[in-house]
């Protein structure tokens, strides 16, 4: 049981070996240029020079801390938003469509949107992922609320509980797997906005990290900077998985 996981666990990261080996042949081959594919040496020794000045720990600080706040406001107001539209039909009437018309446009159109609202300041790059990150957590909300077995509301109004009581203690446990796959989807996107945000805002951050070292032609650091974002992406939804597995336990 043991070598079995020992041997999943493995294969997930073959991928990341093929990739490896693919980025260390092309430049050798002649199918890339060596300054636009720095090997890996130079790659891991540009991230530790970084690590040493205190340059990366500090963009990555800025970068999760808008990640944070953004994430946890759009989560909270998804949730509620989601909840009383499935909750409340007037509510849904009206509220729904307006979240239809915002299906088609792309979530890193908001990032121009809040910079021209809030500035160039870390508020803007909050209100980016907060307004991008929302929508996934909102409809997987609605679909979890809507898909609920109806005798168990019958079964809590017969026992007396309010329409409110009812909500917290019968719908929203019901709805949460839902919940959090949206919550899920909703991370990656907030990772997207959060560079994508940095790009065009400068002054601290990942992204802006990565866009300034791509200017001064420091393409071994720049690429160590999105291995960085890479790996964060990675170790987050990771323990995202955790907790949800955690949460979730009650259906085992």
């Amino acid at each position: 049981m043991r070598m079995n996981s020992v041997c999943s666990a493995l294969l997930r990261f073959v991928p990341v070996f093929l990739v490896a080996a693919v980025w260390e042949v092309l430049p050798r081959i002649g199918m890339v240029r060596p300054e636009f594919a720095p090997s890996l040496e130079k790659i891991g020794s540009a991230w530790l020079e970084l690590i040493a000045s205190g340059e990366l720990p500090y963009h990555a600080a800025a970068s999760l801390t808008n990640l944070v706040i953004g994430l946890t406001s759009s989560i909270c107001v998804g949730v509620l938003l989601g909840l009383m539209m499935a909750w409340h039909p007037i509510f849904n009437a009206t509220a729904g469509t307006l979240l239809q018309m915002t299906f088609p446009i792309p979530r890193s159109a908001f990032v121009p949107v809040m910079i021209l609202w809030l500035g160039l300041g870390p508020a803007s790059k909050i209100a980016a992922i907060f307004s991008g990150s929302l929508l996934p957590i909102i409809v997987s909300a609605y679909n979890g609320a809507r898909g609920i077995d109806r005798v168990l509301i019958w079964s809590a109004y017969s026992f007396g509980a309010t329409p409110r009581r009812t909500l917290w203690q019968v719908v929203l446990p019901a709805a949460l797997p839902d919940i959090l796959s949206g919550v899920r989807n909703a991370i990656s996107i907030a990772f997207i906005l959060m560079v994508t945000s940095e790009f065009l805002i400068g002054g601290r951050g990942l992204g802006y990290l990565i866009s300034f070292l791509g200017d001064a032609g420091s393409y071994a650091a720049m690429f160590a900077v999105v291995a960085t974002v890479a790996a964060l992406g990675f170790l987050v939804d990771r323990g995202y998985l955790k907790l949800m597995q955690w949460v979730l336990r009650w259906r085992d």
